[in-house]
């Protein structure tokens, strides 16, 4: 890929809109600019852009009018929208048109058709792990102690439950603890499905996150990051196993610093 001039950079929550920011800047990216959606992206990221502004999450003709104006032609989706924002949403003109033409309703379709409008004004959607690539999990043990014979057992399980999942696009989480899956992650998103699987648990039980079978690298691509370790702190987890090449770890040494200090073991295979 040539290195675009201008990045613009689609914000959902979290840590990851900055860390893109960061190291699209470090690869020599001269302008960043951010389209950012209020009650959703962290205010400090206009901090570690060149240009930010603020909208809600329904308003797709503004996020596209923005972009033309200052003359993106290469845009990332960084960060989550939380789903029940995304269904919350006060659609605009263009969005309930949009909305209007998708017969299966979730993230994936959405973004899948967001980007198309994107395509429509020459702004071409890369994925969202690009200037990343470095922060993607390499197989092995990455933080915490080696799992016993029982937890790679859960894990063989979760992997496959979670793969089933994914293929179904229900999510990409399972929770599993002694041989049975605790959790299942639907709408709700991650962290929520931690705390649920936690709390049927008790203890030690074993997060699994794979990426779907034919996952759209331009959205939605499995991230861990400290968030995630102090959710499954809270929640008691002992393991998380990732999908070694195809989940980013951000933040990386506070995360296994978070892992070790909690007792969580982070394997990816």
């Amino acid at each position: 890929m040539t290195k675009p001039d201008t990045l613009g950079i689609i914000a959902g929550n979290g840590v990851y809109p900055k860390l893109l920011a960061e190291a699209a800047q470090k690869a020599g990216v001269k302008k960043t600019i951010a389209a950012a959606f209020t009650g959703e992206t962290d205010p400090l990221l206009a901090k570690h852009v060149d240009l930010i502004e603020w909208m809600r999450v329904g308003q797709l003709n503004r996020l596209l009018k923005f972009f033309n104006e200052h003359k993106v032609h290469h845009a990332i989706m960084a960060g989550q929208i939380a789903p029940k924002n995304l269904f919350d949403l006060r659609p605009d003109l263009r969005a309930l048109l949009l909305l209007g033409k998708i017969k299966q309703r979730n993230a994936e379709s959405i973004f899948a058709a967001i980007a198309d409008e994107l395509a429509r004004i020459n702004v071409d959607l890369l994925p969202a792990t690009t200037f990343l690539e470095n922060s993607l999990a390499a197989a092995g043990l990455i933080a915490g102690a080696k799992l016993s014979r029982r937890e790679e057992e859960d894990v063989d399980l979760g992997w496959q439950m979670a793969k089933e999942i994914a293929r179904l696009d229900i999510g990409q989480t399972v929770i599993v603890k002694n041989g049975t899956v605790v959790a299942v992650e639907a709408f709700e998103g991650t962290n929520d499905a931690i705390k649920r699987g936690g709390a049927l648990a008790r203890e030690a039980a074993i997060m699994v996150k794979v990426a779907k079978p034919n996952q759209d690298t331009r959205f939605d691509v499995p991230v861990i990051g400290v968030e995630t370790i102090r959710v499954a702190a809270e929640a008691k987890l002992r393991v998380i196993a990732v999908e070694a090449g195809k989940t980013l770890l951000l933040e990386r040494d506070a995360v296994v610093n978070l892992a070790g200090r909690s007792k969580i073991s982070i394997v990816a295979r």
